[in-house]
């Protein structure tokens, strides 16, 4: 079936995205919820005059996220945490502490924008994480654990 996203939805889409899925799954979970609206003619239409009077907004919205792009990856960041002497960490660093550690520095960074590594942080020691400013602008940031 062939719908058009609402929302944006983690490994199936962006907004305003026109994708294929199965029935059920767009029947049962994605139209109810107001996830996404079947694909009509006239729906398609009503979109692409939609994404035609977005674009010149979008081009300022990615302008601004490089330059804060630019600005994000000379910062440096570190994060305290309480270890043990073998330098392993008491729990993990997640990713409000390193929101909070970067929004600090004078960025305004969601939570929800970072994406850390597959394997937790659980040691001292310096990582990269992605930050997506922008759907079209992710950003490899550089911080250092360190013990308290």
């Amino acid at each position: 079936m062939e719908i058009i996203l609402i929302q944006d939805i983690e490994r199936l889409g962006s907004k305003d995205d026109i994708i294929n899925v199965k029935d059920g799954y767009a029947r049962n979970f994605l139209i109810p919820t107001k996830k996404a609206i079947n694909a009509t003619a006239s729906a398609k239409k009503v979109l692409a005059e939609n994404i035609k009077q977005r674009a010149h907004k979008e081009a300022k919205l990615i302008e601004e996220a490089n330059k804060i792009a630019e600005q994000i990856v000379n910062k440096k960041v570190k994060i305290g945490a309480k270890t043990s002497t073998s330098g392993k960490i008491f729990g993990s660093v997640n990713t409000i502490q390193l929101a909070e550690a970067i929004n600090k520095k004078g960025f305004n960074i969601d939570r929800k924008q970072i994406k850390l590594p597959e394997d937790s942080i659980k040691e001292v020691g310096k990582y990269t994480v992605k930050i997506k400013l922008h759907k079209k602008v992710v950003v490899d940031f550089e911080f250092e654990v360190v013990a308290e």
